[in-house]
């Protein structure tokens, strides 16, 4: 399954994570980007999904527009599911950035916690 970081130059600079799953990209907003250090905790919010197109998608969204502002790629490339439930998802990203196992927890609503879990 393919994965994307985007780094969103909006309203406030974010990073967007995209996980392909069930035909689209589940999305999360990370106002501070995800850490590539081990059990540092980042809030991500969850947002709506996104096409799979999406991914590969870099270049300006015009004001006026939902997300307006400049989006590129930060990081991009596969990611293996370890465990996917509602509340816990932990992945194994296999990117140009971040390697290794990563945890989604769901801490309330739409707000996540992300961290990068210890190998092994």
């Amino acid at each position: 399954m393919k994965f994307v970081i985007h780094r969103h130059d909006a309203s406030h600079l974010h990073y967007d994570l995209r996980l392909e799953r069930e035909g689209v990209l589940k999305s999360w907003a990370v106002p501070k980007g995800m850490s590539e250090a081990t059990g540092v905790k980042r809030l991500a919010v969850e947002v709506e999904d996104h096409p799979l197109e999406y991914a590969g998608f870099e270049g300006i969204i015009p004001e006026g527009e939902y997300g307006a502002g400049t989006v590129e790629i930060w990081d991009s490339g596969t990611y293996e599911t370890e465990s996917w439930a509602d509340n816990k998802i932990v992945v194994r990203f296999k990117g140009k950035k971040h390697k290794g196992r990563y945890a989604l927890l769901r801490m309330g609503g739409k707000n996540w916690i992300v961290m990068r879990l210890k190998e092994g």
